[in-house]
């Protein structure tokens, strides 16, 4: 990893005279709504993330999804020759709010803060991006490496259409930044995140006459609770297992003995091989009143961003960047999951949280300090620059 003294300084005085328009650009980002569940609102926000870019000279793609918004890819070197090795930074065009969330909840900058509908989680962070761009341009500084962006579009429900897009762009990179929101007011990037499950329990009975003829029946909810009994005793704070059921639905009419049931199960692991234990004793569940039935599905469907040599090594490194402005970086293990956790799972070094500094993620309250632009901005170029 390349470092120099001055690289810092420079980038960081470059983006504070950048800071008003990184937060005019963000009002622009968050004034295009872009729930995931709506592909047409989510390629709006695409193409405009993707008019940006070409503004910067870089190679654009927009991977077209038919169900899914669109994804979009932007590559930049610098040079004549394109480079072999490269740079990955990761991050996501769609948020949770429905559209028509804008008029209640509006773009707004008061008392330091960006309110809004995704300022958070991440339109801060597709600014960013963009702001490290044009200040290592500004300064001079040429990475050596090829950098790739991808914006997703499906992060927040699962990134079922773009897993495979950002295994395979991270399988070819020498490091993985994330552009996900830091931790907490001191702004700690996240070196682990725990990975994420759901498992669904379905169970089948018999149903009765609850007053007449109740030992007729097999109650479906009695053997569900029973199976819940079970679930929840696989919880194992120490490691880092959580398990917990979320959903519960069953029955009818309150006289009936209910014939079916079925329960949602949340499953956070620290550890890979926790994470595949736990799925296999839930699959392994069987029914313990006579007559019931039940059938499991689901899983791990993000393993978990482990906090290996290679992420201490490269948040080190950002660490050091950031002394050079006289910021002190914090890290952080979290409980969420984002798309960090693919890449990491590959053994790719991955640094995540390397977003805006901010608060409410998914509420009311969602905001960005737009003081934290210029120094977060500062950290990911610095880091293209050198890594």
């Amino acid at each position: 990893m390349a470092e120099n003294q001055t690289v810092m300084p420079a980038l960081f005085a470059e983006l504070l005279r950048r800071k008003p328009q990184m937060a005019q650009l963000l009002g622009q980002f968050v004034r295009c709504e872009s729930p995931s569940h709506e592909k047409s609102a989510v390629d709006r926000m695409g193409d405009i993330v993707a008019r940006e870019w070409k503004k910067r000279g870089a190679q654009v793609q927009t991977l077209r999804q038919k169900k899914r918004g669109n994804h979009v890819r932007a590559e930049i070197w610098f040079g004549a020759r394109r480079p072999a090795r490269q740079l990955l930074s990761i991050g996501h065009l769609d948020t949770v709010y429905p559209l028509g969330t804008l008029a209640k909840m509006p773009f707004q900058i008061r008392d330091g803060r960006a309110y809004g509908p995704g300022t958070f989680d991440m339109k801060a962070g597709l600014v960013l991006a963009l702001a490290a761009m044009d200040a290592l341009r500004a300064c001079g500084l040429k990475p050596e490496k090829r950098l790739v962006f991808l914006w997703n579009s499906d992060e927040e429900i699962g990134s079922e259409t773009s897993r495979g897009l950002i295994e395979k762009e991270a399988r070819g990179s020498d490091a993985v930044l994330v552009l996900e929101p830091a931790y907490g007011s001191r702004g700690k990037l996240k070196t682990a995140r725990k990975g994420v499950g759901t498992a669904e329990i379905a169970v089948t009975g018999r149903a009765a006459h609850a007053g007449l003829n109740p030992g007729a029946g097999v109650n479906a909810v009695h053997e569900l609770a029973l199976q819940i009994s079970r679930v929840m005793r696989m919880n194992d704070l120490a490691r880092g297992i959580g398990v917990q059921a979320t959903v519960v639905a069953g029955g009818t009419v309150s006289n009936v003995v209910p014939d079916h049931a079925r329960a949602h199960v949340d499953i956070r692991i620290a550890k890979l091989a926790d994470g595949l234990r736990v799925e296999r004793r839930i699959h392994q569940l069987r029914p313990i009143l006579r007559g019931a039935q039940i059938q499991v599905s689901g899983g791990i469907n993000r393993p978990p961003l482990e906090r290996t040599p290679a992420v201490v090594k490269l948040f080190e490194h950002a660490q050091k960047l950031m002394q050079k402005i006289g910021v002190c970086v914090e890290e952080s293990a979290v409980g969420g999951g984002s798309d960090g956790n693919f890449t990491a799972a590959l053994g790719v070094p991955t640094l995540d949280g390397l977003g805006a500094i901010g608060d409410g993620a998914h509420s009311p309250r969602e905001h960005a300090l737009i003081r934290s632009l210029p120094e977060r901005a500062a950290l990911l170029a610095g880091l293209l620059a050198t890594l």
